[in-house]
């Protein structure tokens, strides 16, 4: 199995040393670097969210267990890919953890083939939500040098109407309408109006 990019981290929070132990071994054997904590709290404590990577997470731990973590974790706005494991089949557990966005739910004892495979799904999938968000964040950036009217035209612009249409519902001239246009496009760094039509979904506006 090809090792996983170095500047990803694996996080694993099990109150179970032993599983804590071998679970770490079995990661580090793809090169994967791994991080554990036996409470939820520690999780927490040493969480960094520039790090890229997932989370596997035991669900029944003494004080916090994992499904109050990933509650938690909503209420911090802490978006990682998590991978439950369970000694119990518990279909309501999995239900809800599936609801909160789990990406799997294992029980134990489990293929290790198979929670690699997930594991690795998993990071890639944080890894491009991860540069989608860059992405979107630079678009929100371009949208916000655009002024209030450049912002109305964009808006117009995307939704299908001409300038001729756009100059009658701002009550300014054709000729104005297409300065705006060009101003705005530059400042987007658009090319043409389908690129700025994909742009503006990114940023939300349509």
């Amino acid at each position: 199995m090809a090792a996983i990019k170095p500047e990803t981290l694996v996080y694993l929070v099990d109150d179970d040393f032993s599983v804590r132990d071998s679970l770490s071994l079995l990661i580090e054997t793809t090169g994967q670097p791994v991080k554990c904590f036996d409470s939820a709290n520690a999780f927490l404590d040493n969480y960094d969210p520039e790090q890229a990577g997932c989370l596997i997470l035991d669900v029944r731990m003494p004080s916090m267990t994992g499904l109050e973590l990933q509650e938690e974790m909503a209420r911090r706005d802490i978006s990682i890919p998590t991978i439950f494991i369970s000694g119990h089949a518990d279909v309501p557990d999995s239900s809800k953890a599936f609801r909160g966005g789990a990406v799997d739910y294992m029980e134990k004892p489990f293929d290790s083939d198979i929670l690699l495979k997930r594991m690795n799904e998993a990071i890639q999938k944080d890894l491009e939500t991860r540069v989608h968000k860059i992405k979107t964040n630079k678009l929100k950036k371009r949208v916000k040098q655009l002024t209030p009217r450049e912002h109305e035209v964009l808006i117009l612009i995307v939704k299908g109407f001409s300038s001729k249409e756009i100059g009658k519902q701002l009550n300014i001239s054709n000729r104005t309408i297409d300065v705006h246009r060009a101003k705005l496009m530059d400042k987007m760094e658009a090319t043409d109006l389908a690129e700025l039509t994909v742009m503006a979904m990114h940023c939300g506006l349509i």
